[in-house]
């Protein structure tokens, strides 16, 4: 029996993205990710309630990001770039990194001082990116990508999700859910940094209603982390901080986009404690699946919204895990270790793991 083979998502979702038959595909196969049911989080969330959590860390560099680079690398080399940029908490940076790498262009990344997972700079770095570490936050480097980019257009191409193409990839989220549910779900929960996948995700969902391929539009609920939470303060923040590294950003770039998500859809932008997060975090891995820290402010949203009674009876819920757990291992390390360290003696070790 032959397996049909995954094309990756330019290919799979053709018809919704902005290329031609003379845009070259930059692909790694991205997409067509897990849609992962979790009845333990449906417990907690009310009665006769669905929740699916929509694993993006199964994507090739472990992130949701995959999903608009594989079509904003594809544009730029299409369009003569030699060069990409980016600023970047850590997710960006590598999914750039490895697809300038597939398109055979040079990548630069500026990334905030000492406030990026290893994980992520790691695959920056083996993916042969020009890593530079700038003294100031992720608002800083972005407007510093932006300037240098504007200089060049045409040899140099931004790739951070004010790049359109990147938020036209990203839609593809949302569709491969409805086809995963086959239909769109009551309420999709989102993690909320720069704020970029809840504006791709609810244009995805209105794609999908217009064409006819769903019969409902979800509400969207995005929730940003307690100290890096300006679209729920209401203003931009200079100092953002959080455990969650890959939303501590205190000025995010698609600011208009998520709360036009958030108005149209009826949804919510809110926040949680990093302690919220946390809890969240160990959650989704007690449910075997691993996820870094800025992915459980979905499910911390979730389990924060299920508690005012919001949610009614045949919900159906989606939560989006932006990225992989191994992505930032020092977390779950420094915040979560239950190692135990023994002499290798027997009845030591049997008594330690309660054998008996």
């Amino acid at each position: 029996m032959r397996l049909r083979r995954w094309p990756g998502l330019i290919e799979h979702y053709r018809r919704f993205l902005p290329v031609t038959d003379k845009t070259p595909v930059v692909t790694l196969n991205e997409g067509n990710t897990p849609l992962i049911e979790s009845p333990m989080l449906a417990d907690r969330a009310g009665q006769n309630i669905k929740v699916y959590l929509k694993f993006e860390g199964a994507n090739p560099t472990g992130s949701f990001k995959d999903r608009g680079m594989t079509v904003a690398m594809s544009k730029a080399l299409g369009d003569g770039a030699k060069a990409v940029i980016c600023a970047s908490t850590g997710n960006t940076a590598a999914s750039a990194a490895a697809y300038a790498a597939r398109a055979g262009l040079r990548a630069f990344v500026l990334i905030p001082k000492g406030a990026v997972a290893i994980g992520k700079l790691s695959q920056s770095v083996m993916h042969g990116a020009r890593v530079v570490e700038v003294i100031g936050n992720f608002d800083i480097c972005l407007k510093v990508v932006r300037d240098l980019a504007e200089r060049d257009p045409i040899r140099i191409r931004l790739v951070n999700s004010v790049n359109p193409d990147r938020i036209a990839g990203q839609r593809t989220g949302a569709y491969e859910v409805c086809d995963q549910l086959e239909d769109a779900p009551t309420h999709h929960f989102l993690p909320v940094g720069n704020a970029g996948n809840i504006t791709a995700y609810w244009a995805g969902y209105k794609d999908y209603k217009r064409e006819g391929l769903s019969t409902r539009l979800p509400r969207m609920m995005g929730y940003q982390a307690a100290e890096s939470a300006p679209i729920v303060l209401g203003h931009p923040i200079d100092d953002p901080k959080t455990v969650a590294t890959a939303i501590k950003i205190g000025n995010p770039a698609s600011w208009k986009g998520a709360t036009d998500a958030r108005d149209e859809s009826g949804g919510i932008i809110d926040m949680v404690t990093d302690a919220e997060i946390l809890s969240a975090y160990r959650l989704i891995a007690a449910s075997g699946v691993f996820a870094e820290p800025a992915s459980a402010a979905s499910v911390a949203g979730l389990l924060k919204y299920a508690a005012t009674g919001g949610l009614k009876p045949g919900s159906v819920i989606v939560c989006t895990l932006t990225g992989h757990g191994l992505k930032d291992p020092d977390t779950a390390l420094k915040n979560l270790s239950n190692t135990i360290v023994v002499e290798p003696d027997l009845e030591k070790v049997r008594k330690l793991l309660e054998i008996d």
